[in-house]
């Protein structure tokens, strides 16, 4: 019960971590001068990865060498599991709640040009990484892993100039939480936030890890399977309900791309991680999960290719492939 109540805590660190270092990095962007699309764009990108990038480093660098590497590529392919099934699934039912306020009602209001550019890297480069476990020479694997690196910068640079070049209308920033009653904190007091928060996440990160390394010893369970599990939900779904907000509010476009957004970097820059860190040889367990993923966003690039459209339907369907692995799981078939 230690160990369970200890991985609760590890988890809550994380996420406070998470939140303040978010918020220290955007008033970074803030103090240098950055524009808002930089700064939102880019900077809380950065934030919102960070716990699901350090938790399978954390794994790999300091587990126990076949516990640690079962748990950091874990992480790495469980985030686009849940993203490409459970959470387009939410965002799905929560269409479905507000159809009432939709006169346009099945179809949904995003951008199809985006979606689409969106998905297609996604869809290139995570396969392109699932591959490179077939390969055997480490030369190839760290050209594959770079190459991996590279299309994530060509991928944000043609997102930020492919937008409107002028100025982003975005609310005001919260206050700085080192300093909520200034208008204009220190630049050494928000580095320190910065810090303090990425030396949060890194110890949340360190007990994590061993703590998901001695439940599944205690339970008989894969730390991989473990793993997959709690890290992608703990550190990704949170963020995610960003989409149920701007869905409310009529932005799907906003909605859905903060998902298929956060694919494209898992799929490259996380993936490449596991790569040169790890053997990077998936299995059937991991297999299987990205085979659920491929069929589930498949469905929902199908639509926007064929139809230039998106329905809750589609996204609903996530849910079905997640429903799936769970039952694999449970009946011990994976």
């Amino acid at each position: 019960m230690n160990n369970v109540l200890m991985l609760v805590v590890a988890l809550i660190i994380i996420l406070v971590g998470a939140t303040v270092f978010t918020n220290g990095l955007e008033w970074f962007g803030k103090k240098m001068n950055l524009s808002d699309g930089a700064v939102g764009s880019i900077f809380a990108a950065i934030g919102t990865a960070l716990p699901e990038t350090l938790v399978p480093i954390i794994a790999i660098m300091f587990g126990s060498k076949e516990a640690g590497h079962s748990i950091g590529v874990g992480a790495i392919i469980g985030a686009p599991f849940m993203l490409g099934t459970l959470a387009l699934f939410i965002s799905g039912v929560a269409v479905l709640v507000n159809k009432t306020k939709r006169p346009d009602f099945p179809k949904m209001r995003v951008d199809t040009v985006v979606m689409r550019r969106d998905l297609e890297y996604f869809l290139v480069l995570y396969a392109i990484a699932v591959l490179c476990t077939f390969l055997n020479h480490p030369v190839l694997k760290i050209f594959i892993a770079m190459s991996l690196f590279v299309s994530y910068g060509a991928y944000a640079l043609k997102t930020l100039s492919s937008g409107n070049n002028g100025p982003v209308e975005e609310a005001a920033l919260d206050p700085c939480y080192f300093a909520p009653s200034s208008h204009d904190p220190h630049f050494g007091l928000i580095l320190f936030q910065v810090l303090s928060s990425l030396f949060l996440i890194v110890w949340g990160a360190y007990i994590f890890v061993e703590k998901v390394q001695i439940i599944s010893l205690q339970m008989g369970i894969s730390p991989f399977i473990l793993s997959m599990i709690i890290a992608p939900i703990a550190t990704e779904l949170p963020e995610k309900f960003n989409s149920v907000i701007w869905i409310n509010k009529g932005k799907d476009t906003l909605a859905i791309g903060n998902i298929t957004g956060a694919m494209v970097f898992q799929s490259s820059v996380i993936t490449a991680i596991g790569i040169m860190m790890t053997s990077w040889q998936l299995s059937r367990s991991a297999l299987v999960t990205v085979v659920l993923t491929f069929a589930s966003v498949a469905l929902v690039y199908a639509q926007i290719r064929l139809k230039r459209t998106l329905t809750p339907s589609t996204l609903l369907a996530g849910g079905l492939f997640y429903t799936v692995f769970l039952v694999l799981i449970f009946t011990g078939n994976i």
